[in-house]
């Protein structure tokens, strides 16, 4: 395996970090891993290494953006708590918590910034409640404080006004005050407000926004937001003592399913692909891409994840969004947080990630068919029973039919895993439909499903294995291809060795040839052809590492794992889509679904094959 690049520091171990050095900002922004994730299970906010929050749609993940820099520097919104002088930082997260810790240090002292989207005694507060708390650690330090909303791609001007006692911000339909500490002096006009104060060793001053959309606005004391900051501190540990994991590097592995949880829309149990839309997968180049949506591939994912690390109600909550989708709208590849249709994709008027274009709302996704959603839901139910559930009725007569459509569908055409133009026989999507069928034969053996098709099934699933040998296998490559006569690569393939398809010595050969041709310092491209388009696919190198524990090279896999988390701890954890090989940094959207995914699948197969509770 080739070498990774250097780890900015070992990986999971709750402890002091070392000082980040802070990239001057390019077009209004900072490189991606220099951004960590804040949410409540309804939004995320990016919040930069240099104090700066960049990135917050609100009072939804797929709402328009309060503050959107991330994209456009001239017009773009953001939150700013930052010193007057000079700084290096320090940053972590609390240990098993979502709560966020920065230490500036200057030449006249040191102080903290903790930072929270807050939650309330009994979880999600029916309002958004982003605090931040400035502390003096050492001598004194003066910070300036800049609030200024966004355009929303320059389809809205924000304006302020005096209600009560209350300086209110408006955006559109979306309201919001500024709460905080007396000794912070704020200057309000219609595009935000500014501010200076100064902490000393043992001082507090809290600030937080609280906003809603088309709704009353609860405004707290800051006593009350302060105390929250905490509160939710508490709350996040409560369920990170939850995951059951009893291998080597626990931090990491809870780390990954902290900011799973982030992506978890509690309103409706869906589990949106990332955070963000349109940053980009090369520098400059146009694929970007609207990822907060709900993709049945990242449903079924997340609910084997939270599986694999004992979080029950979590698995439940996405199965049964997954299930009402299904039984909505059949089986389609994409839908909104909410489980309706994703619209068109239309191009904003916005400058993009460090000039990256276009930026973009909605995904072609939801007018495609991919065949790999029929495995995907299999897979789930699969392992939904498997931890000892029941399937009632009404499920099992929509994954029969489901089914059916699969044992119908498998000989055409599709867009393939990667949502390709191109309509092709791809070997993944073939697998995924044997592995469907694979799996509806199993339940039914189980007294899961209905038998009434059990033995149609079965025939299926050993025509389409028959198929994949036959016409998917390159003598040439010495691997299955990614489609017939491509000759090209796929580093999905590494998945066919957890859906259990058949044949591990050409298995194993296919791992050996993805390694030579598409991977690059320890990373890979997603297919044959990438390397001048796009990064490194993270999630890619963790399903080469499964997949070689699950073929009993686990002392290897491990090595990939420990050498793949200590590379990508840049960002206190959090995983973004794509890593350029040769500099490490981040690419594509984040907080990445399928990337964390991708660690916590990978970590779990290895502890669970090395004996590990």
């Amino acid at each position: 395996m080739s070498t990774l690049p250097e780890a900015t520091h070992p990986a999971g171990t709750p402890r002091r970090e070392a000082p980040i050095a802070i990239d001057r900002r390019q077009d209004g922004a900072l490189p991606i891993e220099q951004y960590s994730a804040l949410g409540e299970g309804r939004s995320v906010a990016l919040t930069g290494c240099d104090g700066s929050i960049d990135w917050w749609c609100a009072p939804n993940m797929d709402s328009p953006p309060l503050f959107d820099r991330l994209l456009d520097a001239t017009n773009g919104g953001y939150f700013s708590i930052a010193p007057t002088e000079p700084c290096t930082v320090e940053r972590r997260y609390r240990a098993e918590s979502n709560v966020l810790e920065t230490v500036f240090t200057t030449a006249s002292g040191r102080a903290s910034l903790t930072e929270s989207l807050n939650s309330g005694n009994a979880g999600r507060l029916p309002w958004c409640e982003l605090a931040r708390r400035i502390e003096g650690l050492e001598g004194d330090v003066r910070f300036a404080v800049r609030m200024c909303p966004g355009t929303r791609a320059q389809s809205a001007s924000p304006y302020c006004s005096s209600i009560g006692e209350h300086v209110v911000f408006h955006v559109q339909r979306l309201l919001g005050v500024m709460i905080h500490h007396p000794a912070l002096q704020l200057q309000w006009t219609d595009e935000g407000a500014s501010g200076e104060c100064t902490v000393r060793a043992g001082e507090r001053v809290t600030v937080a926004l609280v906003v809603g959309e088309d709704e009353p606005l609860v405004a707290p004391s800051v006593e009350e937001v302060d105390g929250r900051i905490d509160l939710t501190d508490r709350e996040w540990k409560a369920w990170a003592r939850n995951v059951s994991y009893g291998g080597w590097d626990r931090a990491t592995f809870v780390r990954s399913t902290l900011a799973l949880k982030l992506l978890l829309y509690s309103p409706s149990g869906a589990i949106a692909a990332a955070a963000t839309t349109s940053l980009p997968e090369r520098i400059g180049g146009d694929k970007n891409f609207d990822y907060r949506y709900a993709w049945v591939r990242d449903a079924g994912y997340t609910i084997q994840a939270f599986l694999a690390a004992g979080l029950e109600a979590e698995s439940k909550a996405a199965f049964t969004w997954l299930l009402r989708q299904l039984r909505r709208h059949g089986p389609k590849v994409v839908f909104t947080l909410d489980g309706e249709k994703v619209e068109p994709v239309q191009e904003l008027p916005m400058h993009g990630y460090r000039s990256s274009q276009p930026v973009v709302k909605g995904n072609l996704a939801g007018d495609q068919h991919q065949h790999g959603i029929y495995g995907d839901i299999f897979e789930t139910a699969f392992c939904f029973v498997a931890a000892g559930n029941i399937l009632d009725g009404a499920s099992a007569e929509l994954l029969s039919r489901i089914a059916d459509l699969c044992a119908d569908h498998w000989r055409a055409k599709d867009s393939g895993i990667w949502e390709l133009p191109e309509l092709e026989h791809y070997t993944m999507s073939k697998i995924s439909c044997w592995q469907a069928l694979a799996r509806a034969v199993e339940l039914a053996d189980q007294g899961q499903l209905p038998t009434t098709c059990r033995d149609r099934w079965q025939r299926e699933r050993d025509r389409i294995s028959e198929w994949i040998e036959t016409n998917c296998w390159s003598d040439s490559l010495q691997a299955y291809e990614m489609y017939p006569g491509s000759g090209r690569l796929d580093a999905a393939l590494a998945l066919a060795v957890r859906f259990r398809f058949d044949g591990r010595d050409r298995l194993l050969a296919t791992l050996r040839a993805i390694d030579r041709e598409l991977g690059q310092s320890g990373f890979h491209y997603r297919y044959s052809g990438m390397a001048e388009e796009e990064g490194c696919f993270i999630a890619c190198s963790y399903w080469m590492a499964e997949a070689y524990a699950r073929l009993g090279f686990v002392a290897d896999a491990r090595d990939r794992v420990d050498a793949l988390n200590g590379a990508l701890g840049r960002c206190q954890g959090v995983l973004s889509e794509m890593v350029d090989p040769a500099t490490g940094h981040y690419l594509g959207n984040t907080p990445q679904g399928l990337s964390h995914l991708a660690q916590v699948m990978a970590m779990a197969t290895i502890a669970d094959a090395l004996g590990c509770p």
